[in-house]
């Protein structure tokens, strides 16, 4: 199989060195708006390089892996398309509600397949957690908490574009409860803080945030999101039910230094980046989407589980300005042409702003 790579930043490098390890792959080519920069990771890992986009779709591809610019994602899913060309894009779909929409609609009324990088639905903690659930070791669910906590903040150019922390790091949460749980989220409750760099406020963002998430069988959610975990990248959910709990990402690298004496599980450093916590998840999310790209596997993550994700973390940051609780039919209704937007919840007693 032939297989193209557009974007050649960080992410689209370690994407393009994975897929040379992928069985059923035999070419490679990168490209890049920059197109020194695709050149030079050509070199150094040894597959090929396109000049531009038309270039790289000339020869034929059997797959294409999106690792552009988030602004850029929408227009290189719908150019991949036009050619018929299976395609892999990191979330998200779309910088707004409506560019997702237009990729969704897209995707469902053809037959070409699109898959969005949510790799936590690879990793194999979430696997077992979901497993167990299913199989009924944890009796009915009560309460979830999940946490992305990034040791150290993006760079000041990245978050205009970032769309904001709920929509950048937590929708990686919202779209795995519902991938484990396989319940839809009714309504939100969030709150945001800024208490490092400027930057982000400037940006009209938060660098801190809280969610309470309740679902359509009344289980509860927590997700909390931070630029500033100095311990270290941290990624868990906790899932409690009436029977058991099983906890995701405590392994012996997570920073969790204990405040209770002698006691440890670390025996190695603890993890800094999302790459080094998904590694393995990363890996076999893009071997998926090769089986995807030759028609043996179904697509394990659309456009619209995309979107469904997105409305949530939408939900939240709505939330979180206006100090309400509000309802996701409510953010679905106001992106629906002709729809008049509804009020949010009341505010819980004892909680808001």
């Amino acid at each position: 199989m032939k297989i193209g790579l557009i974007g050649t930043g960080r992410i689209g490098a370690f994407h393009a060195e994975t897929l040379k390890s992928v069985p059923g792959v035999e070419r490679i080519v990168v490209a890049d708006a920059d197109a020194a920069r695709a050149r030079v990771l050509a070199d150094t890992l040894g597959v090929e390089a396109a000049e531009t986009l038309p270039q790289l779709y000339a020869d034929g591809l059997d797959g294409v892996v999106v690792t552009a610019a988030t602004s850029a994602h929408a227009e290189l899913i719908h150019q991949a398309l036009d050619t018929g060309v299976p395609v892999f894009c990191e979330k998200p779909v779309a910088l707004d509600v409506p560019g997702t929409v237009g990729v969704a609609e897209r995707a469902e009324a053809g037959s070409i397949p699109v898959q969005i990088g949510f790799q936590r639905r690879f990793d194999r903690g979430y696997r077992a957690a979901r497993e167990a659930l299913r199989a009924g070791d944890l009796g009915w669910l009560h309460t979830l908490r999940a946490c992305t906590s990034d040791q150290s903040p993006p760079p000041a150019g990245y978050v205009p574009t970032s769309g904001g922390l709920f929509r950048d790091c937590s929708i990686h949460d919202f779209d795995i409860l519902r991938w484990l749980t396989g319940r839809e989220v009714v309504s939100v409750y969030a709150q945001g803080a800024n208490r490092g760099e400027s930057f982000f406020a400037e940006a009209d963002d938060v660098d801190t945030s809280a969610a309470l998430l309740r679902f359509d069988d009344d289980t509860l959610a927590t997700v909390t999101a931070t630029r500033y975990n100095g311990a270290g990248h941290d990624v868990r959910l906790e899932v409690c039910g009436s029977k058991g709990t099983r906890i995701v990402g405590l392994d012996d690298r997570a920073p969790l230094p204990s405040a209770e004496p002698h006691l440890s599980w670390q025996r190695s450093a603890p993890y800094a980046t999302f790459m080094e916590r998904f590694h393995d998840a990363y890996v076999t999310e893009l071997a998926a989407f090769v089986e995807v790209a030759a028609g043996r596997a179904e697509n394990p993550c659309s456009p619209a589980e995309a979107l469904e994700a997105l409305y949530i973390a939408e939900a939240c940051d709505r939330s979180r300005r206006t100090g309400e609780p509000v309802k996701i039919a409510d953010v679905r209704a106001a992106e629906a042409p002709g729809t008049a937007e509804t009020e949010p919840l009341e505010a819980p007693a004892g909680v808001g702003p």
